[in-house]
């Protein structure tokens, strides 16, 4: 008997029922070892880093006027072994047993943990700096396991979830770690109560991964050992999807952010006559705010992986960023160090937390989409490598970001200036990458939709197939009518429309990304009518999900007109299942035709509580157009 079958907490949901919670994944096997292995490991991390630059900036240890120049070359330093070493670590995790291998990188985390303390104790600047690669070293060969092992643990529609869940994790992890190194880097004299410390909680770790259910191999074929040869495959393997390439220089560039503004915070509050305990501070409000924006990805993006949310989060950053650096520039420096409640008193400074609590919230709505579409669209029996590839472009772009510090203070560039130039540059950045794929736009526009006119409630969606091609046939009340169905279903959805309504302005643009099939009547144009049918022919064959509207036109009156023929001719052609589904609510709604149609009567309508209700599928021998719209007008009921 399998393992899953003595502990409920290790099976999956099945598509008829609910998926579990991002919370209540914390009850089970499948996450909460994983997430308390992962939640210590960072903790510990973050002590370190967080006392190592609290000692660079405040003990003396260092000249005063080089420390932020020593902060920016930890922050490189400690990355540099995910450029090194993250080739490895991907074959390794996509070749071994996964939670085998957690426990071993959990026991060398408590040597390197032991190192810590005592270096700590030293105040040894060149001891210091080894124990932070090392560190780094520990968080490679963990991070493509973490990522990996997640979707082998939980089923498609948790995914989202469980990513917020370690995301959130990590980040009260980095808080936590934050708070603890603040203090203890600001005393006066390190005891040797802290080498105790920080073994304990690498301890506490292993333990943990002790837990963590069995993730078999997926790599069989021999690995690789030159880290040169293995990295540049791993970036080869990752550009092989674009979407998936752009999504790891998405999450890429987010590390360089973080870091980069990350690194400044104790150098911008010594030059606001701040001391150790408000560094602490900053700390707190932006890694609480970014565990806050991952929580809340999962809210709103109705447990899909939605990767609309990260223009969203995109244009925050930069525009809470920039009014950072106004902020700052607006506080006055004292003669004496500033005590947190006298910091907090200061005139500018409210402004400030706001626009990096805000930063911070976008941030999580920015990162856990993409981090979550690199691994719903990556094969599993290559997932750790290209997660690993992630690592790789992680660290490059971080020890770009910590050059481009370095540069922009060498040139007595000012710290505000560069949190400004950094928040222009993202604004940059985000742009290129949504030209580049216009599906982030598409779907922006499709979540935004979805989420402001309309108030939308769904049932029976487990019916749709996860996989594998499939039609679903729906009725036909307002131009919106695919943008909904788009925001609620999780599978991307290739629509079958008129070509009129295909041809809408802005409207178009979403069609097209999403490749919908324009379709004319094969009176009023044969050509464009058997092009249709090809097209779906090949979609279809390809494993793709389509969308028809058998009534070939918007309703006049909202009730539901005769079904075309063409939906059998679709399951004669390619037999698929076909699932019935309807609208509820839209007739009168904005972009309705009720009288005499949207804009001409009339505005109608503007806020709008839609269902969308889902039947069950039809094998594709028992499809008839009439019994089709039977099913449809049962599912709609009387509510137009």
């Amino acid at each position: 008997m399998s393992e899953a079958a003595h502990d409920p907490g290790l099976g999956t949901p099945t598509q008829s029922e609910a998926p579990t919670s991002q919370f209540g994944l914390l009850g089970t096997r499948r996450l909460a070892p994983l997430f308390v292995t992962q939640f210590f490991g960072a903790f510990n991390d973050n002590l370190f880093k967080q006392a190592f630059i609290v000692i660079l900036t405040f003990s003396g240890l260092v000249a005063i006027e080089d420390t932020g120049i020593y902060v920016n070359l930890a922050a490189g330093l400690f990355i540099l072994p995910f450029f090194l070493f993250s080739a490895t670590a991907g074959t390794l995790a996509d070749r071994f047993e996964k939670s085998r291998l957690i426990r071993f990188v959990k026991v060398g985390e408590i040597g390197v943990a032991a190192l810590a303390g005592i270096a700590l104790y030293l105040e040894s600047v060149p001891v210091l700096f080894a124990v932070l690669f090392l560190s780094g070293v520990q968080s490679t060969f963990f991070g493509p396991l973490k990522y990996s092992i997640l979707p082998q643990h939980l089923d498609s529609r948790e995914l989202v979830g469980g990513n917020a869940m370690v995301q959130m994790g990590t980040f009260v992890a980095i808080l936590l770690g934050t708070i603890a190194g603040g203090i203890i880097g600001g005393w006066d004299d390190v005891s040797l109560l802290l080498f105790v410390f920080v073994v304990a909680v690498a301890v506490l770790g292993y333990v943990a991964s002790r837990w963590i259910p069995r993730a078999e191999p997926t790599k069989t074929d021999n690995l690789g050992w030159n880290p040169v040869v293995e990295t540049w495959r791993l970036i080869g393997l990752a550009r092989e999807r674009k979407a998936v390439f752009l999504s790891i220089l998405g999450v890429s560039w987010f590390w360089l952010l973080g870091s980069v503004i990350l690194a400044q915070i104790p150098a911008l509050v010594r030059d606001l006559s701040g001391g150790p305990r408000v560094v602490t501070l900053i700390m707190v409000v932006f890694t609480v705010a970014i565990a806050i924006g991952s929580l809340l990805c999962e809210k709103l993006s109705g447990h899909r992986v939605e990767i609309g949310l990260v223009p969203v989060g995109a244009a925050g950053v930069s525009l809470f960023g920039l009014d950072a650096y106004f902020a700052i520039s607006a506080i006055a420096g004292g003669d004496a160090e500033r005590t947190v409640i006298d910091f907090l008193r200061t005139d500018g400074v409210g402004r400030l937390l706001f626009d990096l609590t805000m930063m911070g919230i976008f941030t999580g709505l920015y990162v856990v989409p993409l981090q979550a579409n690199i691994q719903t669209r990556t094969p599993n029996d290559r997932r750790a490598r290209v997660i690993a590839a992630n690592n790789v472009l992680n660290s490059l772009f971080m020890v770009a970001g910590a050059g481009f510090a370095i540069g922009w203070l060498l040139l007595d560039g000012s710290i505000p200036g560069l949190i400004a130039a950094m928040a222009v540059i993202n604004a940059g950045v985000a742009v290129f990458i949504f030209q580049q794929v216009p599906e982030f736009t598409m779907r922006f526009l499709v979540w935004a939709i979805s989420h402001t006119m309309y108030r939308v409630r769904h049932d029976g969606l487990h019916a749709i197939p996860d996989k594998g091609a499939a039609v679903l046939v729906c009725n036909h009340v307002s131009y919106m009518d695919a943008c909904l169905l788009a925001g609620a279903v999780r599978r991307p959805i290739r629509f079958v429309m008129h070509q009129s309504i295909y041809r809408l302005p802005v409207l178009n643009f979403i069609f097209r990304t999403g490749r919908t099939v324009p379709i004319l009547p094969e009176k009023e144009d044969p050509d464009v009518y058997e092009t249709a049918f090809r097209e779906i022919r090949d979609g279809l064959a390809a494993g793709d999900l389509f969308c028809v509207f058998p009534e070939g036109k918007l309703t006049l009156d909202g009730e539901i007109d005769r079904f075309r023929k063409g939906i059998e001719r679709i399951v004669g052609e390619t037999p698929v299942p076909v699932v019935p589904m309807a609208l509820r609510g839209l007739w009168g709604s904005f972009f309705s035709r009720e009288g005499k149609g949207a804009f001409r009567r009339g505005p109608g309508r503007f806020w709008s509580r839609v269902d969308i209700v889902v039947g069950e599928a039809l094998a594709p021998e028992a499809v008839e157009a009439d019994d089709v719209r039977e099913r449809v007008l049962a599912l709609r009921g009387t509510n137009r």
